[in-house]
């Protein structure tokens, strides 16, 4: 990956961002496509929207959705523990003993997740996963009182797990999904920025997709689009307990996921796949029979309805501190959607027809 690119990348998973407080890795967004774009804007929800070559008559929406999963402090007990409910979908098994950041006013504070050791579990609590109500958060606080000076009630949390390198171009950090849709729809506008596109591009990193798809419906309600593209992470089969008889055969290092299903429009997939093909890109496919659980639902429903679809990141440990994606398979999204992007023209349509083959 490029240098200046892959330090956008770095400084946005640096970013704290749990849905509905993501105006910290909104504003990294907003300082990279600075003077790359013909328009720059933040809604009142907190989606930032980039655009160009806006007048065109066909608009084509990306959409990555830059809020993370978190934690919200909810009580402070007498003895100084917060504890705490999640703001999205947290498997209690992975927060037992993890360092977290609780954000507040004054700036970061640091914490630990407690939990009763093993050796005080009974035999039924051994038995599942830990009730979210019996885990809390230890600021190193002698009492209540001494809490509140550092934290309060509503204060959110997020894991404290860094941007690290692994082996063959695979990197690990919180938050992949999805801080890597989001960057991959902002470095896809800047590079058809560079370019002359035939249509209106707009790039949106979305708000609070882990808790209702909230920022894609208003912001692609404002766009209007024809064609609209979420740009999120897709499950990795490549790796123990995955059962791909489920998710497809799908792996890190394999090149985009392209869904296919009822949640997508077939001549933006064909299109996609087009392109990936005469480009030679590598790319897997996704069967998608339902609903796809991501913005592009409600890109899908928007207004009189959007010709949507839906390209994927590989990722390992979704939910987890430590997600894993490729390098190269980020890249190789960003050509991808760029390529598509520059083939379509004012006149395109997306209406699904009937392919008669000829006698």
């Amino acid at each position: 990956m490029e240098k200046e690119r892959l330090g956008f990348l770095q400084e946005l998973m640096a970013a704290w961002c749990p849905s509905g407080f993501e105006e910290e890795a909104q504003e990294v967004v907003r300082q990279r496509l600075a003077g790359k774009c013909d328009e720059v804007r933040t809604d009142v929800h907190g989606n930032v929207l980039a655009g160009v070559n806006t007048g065109a008559a066909l608009r084509v929406m990306l959409a990555g959705h830059v809020d993370e999963i978190g934690l919200m402090i909810t009580h402070i007990d007498e003895h100084g523990y917060a504890y705490f409910q999640a703001i999205g979908g947290f498997d209690t098994n992975v927060l037992t003993g993890q360092r977290v950041i609780v954000h507040t006013a004054a700036g970061p504070v640091l914490g630990v997740i407690g939990r009763k050791p093993i050796h005080l579990l009974t035999d039924e609590e051994r038995k599942g996963a830990p009730k979210m109500e019996d885990l809390f958060i230890d600021i190193g606080a002698k009492k209540k009182k001494d809490a509140e000076k550092h934290i309060r009630v509503t204060d959110t949390a997020t894991i404290d797990a860094d941007f690290k390198f692994l082996l063959n171009d695979l990197v690990a950090a919180r938050a992949f999904d999805d801080r890597i849709g989001a960057f991959v729809v902002t470095e896809t506008l800047i590079e058809v920025a560079k370019r002359k596109p035939k249509v209106a591009l707009w790039s949106v990193s979305t708000v609070q997709e882990e808790v209702g798809l909230r920022g894609a419906r208003t912001s692609a309600y404002g766009i209007d689009p024809h064609v609209g593209i979420a740009v999120d992470v897709g499950f990795a089969a490549d790796y123990p307990g995955v059962d791909k008889k489920k998710t497809g055969d799908t792996k890190i290092g394999g090149g985009p996921i392209l869904g296919r299903g009822p949640n997508i429009n077939e001549a933006v997939f064909a299109g996609l796949e087009r392109t990936a093909k005469a480009k030679k890109i590598p790319w897997q496919i996704q069967a998608e029979p339902r609903a796809t659980g991501t913005d592009a639902n409600m890109i899908q429903l928007n207004r009189s309805g959007v010709a949507a679809a839906l390209v994927s990141v590989p990722n390992r440990y979704m939910h987890s501190p430590n997600e894993v994606v490729s390098l190269k398979d980020a890249d190789n999204v960003i050509e991808l959607l760029t390529e598509y992007i520059m083939t379509l023209r004012p006149t395109d349509t997306f209406v699904p027809m009937v392919k008669r083959k000829k006698k």
